[in-house]
């Protein structure tokens, strides 16, 4: 029993990174008609609203949570939420489908900011050779984005893109580790439920001050893909996922979530007909290797 429970929750994580390569790659890409911001929003709003049809007793809550709670939940928002969705989606939309396995791809960094969040944050020791690993994993990761050319750091270039790729990398680091200090606490379903909401909020504001409220301009093919994201890679991803974490060893977790940048390969592929260079392949395996190294020595801890 406990050796099926392990291989269900091995494939659940299975499922929902190739979900998110499905996302990445296919769906939130096809938004980009719309205003970033407003996207954000609308990731946000739509699952959200989904959330609450089934999720309505997480309100209980409100009254529970203490202060320092209240601060998690928002910087989990705001990192995990805001920044880090706004700083990928407009990395895809920088890029105009080329080059998007690439940015896919440098999230993958996003476990090197979460174990140098953590050490700071939570006082989490790591290992020397932790820094020499990290070294190596950014240098793979300016031939993934450059190959063996200069950077290019013009409007609307792929340099651009990659320098919003790693900051929504470090947001969503910054938010794995917020969030385990949450969870501490409550359990996923909490968190997730407070984190959409919340963002949702926090963008709602944003959008109105700064960004364009778009509503109106949405398209049948846009409501469409929102509900796709909603139910798919997005809320629903990320229940799948902590589903199947709940069984298995982080170790094993991580060899699993490998198949998020396999899939926005093969997905980039099959969809928009994009292969990576030479170089480029070196670079994605230094780096994909490199970042599993790191995550396993830090599970073993």
């Amino acid at each position: 029993m406990m050796r099926n429970a392990k291989i269900i929750g091995s494939i659940l994580i299975a499922v929902a990174a190739i979900l998110w390569g499905l996302d990445g790659v296919v769906l939130t890409p096809r938004l980009f008609n719309l205003d970033v911001a407003f996207v954000v929003f609308m990731l946000h709003a739509v699952p959200f609203v989904l959330m609450n049809i089934f999720m309505f007793n997480q309100y209980k809550y409100l009254s529970k949570f203490s202060r320092q709670d209240f601060i998690i939940l928002g910087l989990i928002a705001l990192f995990g939420g805001a920044v880090g969705t706004l700083s990928i989606v407009k990395a895809l939309f920088l890029v105009n489908f080329q080059h998007l396995s690439v940015i896919v791809l440098l999230q993958k960094l996003q476990p090197i900011f979460a174990i140098i969040l953590a050490a700071i944050l939570l006082r989490e020791k790591i290992k020397g050779s932790f820094v020499v690993w990290a070294g190596l994993a950014i240098f793979a990761s300016y031939f993934l984005t450059f190959g063996l050319g200069l950077p290019d750091f013009q409007t609307g270039s792929v340099g651009v893109a990659a320098l919003y790729a790693l900051l929504a990398a470090f947001s969503f680091g910054s938010a794995t580790v917020f969030g385990k200090m949450f969870l501490k606490k409550y359990d996923y379903k909490t968190g997730t439920f407070y984190r959409f909401g919340i963002t949702a909020a926090f963008m709602l504001v944003f959008v109105l001050l700064f960004g364009d409220w778009q509503l109106s301009s949405v398209t049948g093919v846009n409501w469409l893909i929102f509900l796709i994201i909603a139910v798919t890679t997005g809320s629903g991803a990320i229940f799948i996922y902590y589903y199947g974490l709940t069984r298995v060893k982080a170790s094993v977790s991580t060899i699993c979530e490998l198949f998020f940048p396999v899939s926005a390969i093969v997905f980039d592929y099959l969809i928009n007909g994009h292969v990576l260079s030479l170089v480029q392949w070196i670079a994605t395996i230094v780096l994909v290797g490199v970042v599993v190294k790191i995550s396993l020595d830090h599970a073993r801890k």
